[in-house]
Order: structure tokens, then C-alpha cells, then sequence
């Protein structure tokens, strides 16, 4: 587990927690191994094997160590996605004390393609948006990800009180962070990190590409389906003029935020806006939106009713097959045809462009 999540380098720098000294056991016997299974009471990684209750539990306990020794650790905990929900109680009860941690869970979704039904995840960005007290992030991109861990490092130590104007980001109180990362490659962005773009990954999404004022479509999409969004784009701008792509970095964030406004507007404060509301401003009121995730479509078929725009949500709903990251996309219609298709299903225009394999 330590291989497929890639922390072996981090282990090997930092060493394994043990009450006492251990040595090598490998080493002691001549065997080579990638990973140094020294432990020492100094080591900083704990190994729980699959024991992923053990894991929550263990994150809920040493999250809340400034409470019950006036100290506090910043502990982060690692697993595969799907199995969130073998701890799914320990969890609960971790955020419902107002333990502190980071969990990362990766790989997600379908796009570990080979690995079958039994390591795919659908539902756990439904949990990650409704567990009170667990902020959830899913970013694409490596720089999303550096601002969103220094953000994280810091909501995670913050003890004011509660949210007093209707936002509910739990901002000023601060909570857990929960990261549903993908260990499909994508290719980078070269781009500077501004203030602005920042702020804007924290609060839950940007514009990749902003859409023109004339625009009848709009794709949305969040973590790893990135290319498969940016591919279509570039197609649909074929024969339809500034089709926006809006990156999706915490449905969470977004929608809570929405939530906010929305009460912030019925106890007396008119023109708060969330940002989401900000975001689809720069949408035609008449254009249609495509959402595509790699998990149930309800992750981000909820933004048509923000401003009332028409949306084709594209997701997974059942699991069970092994394949190539292709062949899965196809059949579960994440691919770029799949996009395509669900923009003609909107606009009722014919599609001039079909990737063929």
C-alpha cells in the first residue's frame, strides 16, 4: 500500500513509528527490498496494513491531541478510495469531535481501470460533500494541489468560531480535509500561480477557458477527467464559438457555498452571492452545461439549478468492469465522444467531429 500510493520515498526520509527500536528485518537477512523497515519512536509513518477503520480511528485520536495534550500533530492519512467507506463510521465520529486531519485517498474512480470493481469508487465524492466538518478537494492539476495542501495545513490548525454571515465554509472555525486525488498521469499546466487563481481553487472552481459572451455550451468537469474535457472543447470550437471549460476543484466548497448565500439571502443580506452564482454569471442564461466526473453524476448535475441553465450530467453509475482507461471510458460514456454526444443531446445541433479508436 505504501508502493501504490507512492509514499515509499517519504517513508524511507521520515522512518516507521514503533514504541521501540526495531531493525531491519530485510536488511538483517540480506534481502533486497525498495522500502528501509527501520522503526524507531522518532519515525513519522504508521503502518496500519488493511485496516482501514484502524486508520480512522487512529486519524480521529491523533487529530484531536491538541484538545487532550496541548499539543498539536498534523496528521495524514492515506488509503484507496473506494475503501473511505469501510471506515465511513470512525470517520463520523472523528469529525463529529472536531478532529483534525487530512485524508488522501487515491487512487478513485474508474481510472484505475485494471484493477475491477472492487477498487472503484463511485459514491465517495457524495460523502465527501456531505460529511459535516470534512472539507473535499479534487484536483487535476499538481499546482491545485500545492494551494490547496497550504491552505489545508492551515484550516486544519484554525479554532475560531463559527461562520456568522451565511457562507458555511466553516472558514473560521476549520475542520478535516479530505483529498480524492487519481493516479492516472495528466499533462501539466505551465502557468503562473496568482493570487486570484488561488483563491479561486480554494473557493471550488475557475474558468480553464472563460466562455464568450455568444456561447450556447459550457463543460464542467472535476479531477482526473481533465484531458477528456479540454479535448472536447477544442472540437466543439470547430463550429460553435467560445464553449467554456470550468474546472471543478471541491463540489463541496462549491455547493456549500451556494447553500450559504442562498440562506444568507433569506435572513436579510441581498446581495450576497456565492461564487458558483459569480463563476455561471459569465454563462448565457439560454446556454447549456455538460458535467462529466469520474463518480455518480450527482457530484455535479446540482449546477443547472444555481442559475437555471440546461445540464447533461455525465458520471458513473454502476461498477464491475476491467479494462484499459480507454475502453472504460467508453463504456461508462466519460470519453470524448460521450461529450460530444451529450452536447448535441442539448443544443439539438449535429456534431461534425467523432474520435475514432
Amino acid at each position: 500500500m505504501t508502493v501504490s500510493t507512492n509514499l515509499g520515498p517519504w517513508v524511507n526520509r521520515r522512518g516507521l513509528f514503533s514504541m521501540e527500536s526495531k531493525e531491519d528485518v530485510f536488511k538483517q537477512r540480506g534481502l533486497m527490498s525498495p522500502q528501509r523497515w527501520e522503526m524507531s519512536p522518532k519515525g513519522q509513518h504508521i503502518e496500519l496494513g488493511i485496516a482501514e477503520m484502524n486508520l480512522f480511528l487512529l486519524l480521529g485520536a491523533a487529530g484531536l491531541s491538541h484538545a487532550h495534550y496541548g499539543e498539536r500533530l498534523l496528521p495524514i492519512g492515506t488509503l484507496y478510495d473506494p475503501f473511505i467507506c469501510r471506515g465511513l463510521d470512525a470517520l463520523n465520529h472523528a469529525c463529529y469531535q472536531d478532529s483534525r486531519f487530512i485524508v488522501v485517498a487515491t487512487p478513485s474512480g474508474i481510472s484505475l481501470a485494471p484493477e475491477g470493481g472492487a477498487h472503484q469508487s463511485i459514491s465517495t465524492t457524495l460523502i465527501g460533500m456531505a460529511q459535516d466538518g470534512l472539507a473535499y478537494f479534487e484536483p487535476a492539476y499538481v499546482d491545485e494541489l500545492v494551494a490547496i495542501m497550504g491552505w489545508s495545513f492551515d484550516y486544519i490548525q484554525r479554532e475560531g468560531e463559527e461562520d456568522k454571515h451565511g457562507r458555511w465554509y466553516r472558514d473560521e472555525k476549520g475542520g478535516s480535509v479530505y483529498l480524492r486525488l487519481s493516479t492516472r498521469p495528466v499533462e501539466q499546466l505551465q502557468r503562473p500561480m496568482t493570487e486570484a487563481l488561488r483563491d479561486d481553487i480554494i473557493k471550488g472552481g475557475y474558468w480553464l477557458r472563460r466562455p464568450e459572451p455568444s456561447t450556447d455550451l459550457a463543460i464542467v468537469y472535476v479531477g482526473a477527467l481533465a484531458p477528456e474535457a479540454i479535448e472536447a472543447a477544442g472540437l466543439l470550437a470547430e463550429d460553435r464559438r467560445g464553449v467554456g471549460v470550468l474546472a471543478v476543484t471541491s463540489p463541496d466548497r462549491l455547493s456549500a457555498g451556494w447553500h450559504g448565500a442562498q440562506r444568507a439571502r433569506e435572513q436579510g443580506q441581498p446581495r450576497t452571492r456565492a461564487h458558483v452564482e459569480e463563476l455561471l454569471a459569465a454563462l448565457p442564461r439560454d446556454a447549456g452545461i455538460v458535467t462529466v466526473c469520474d463518480a455518480y453524476p450527482e457530484t455535479l448535475s446540482w449546477i443547472g439549478s444555481v442559475c437555471g441553465h440546461r445540464v447533461r450530467a455525465l458520471g458513473v453509475e454502476h461498477f464491475g468492469q476491467s479494462g484499459s482507461l480507454s475502453e472504460l471510458y467508453g463504456h461508462y460514456g466519460l470519453d470524448v465522444n460521450a461529450i460530444l454526444t451529450a452536447a448535441e443531446g442539448l443544443s439539438g445541433r449535429p456534431v461534425r467531429y467523432r474520435l475514432t479508436a
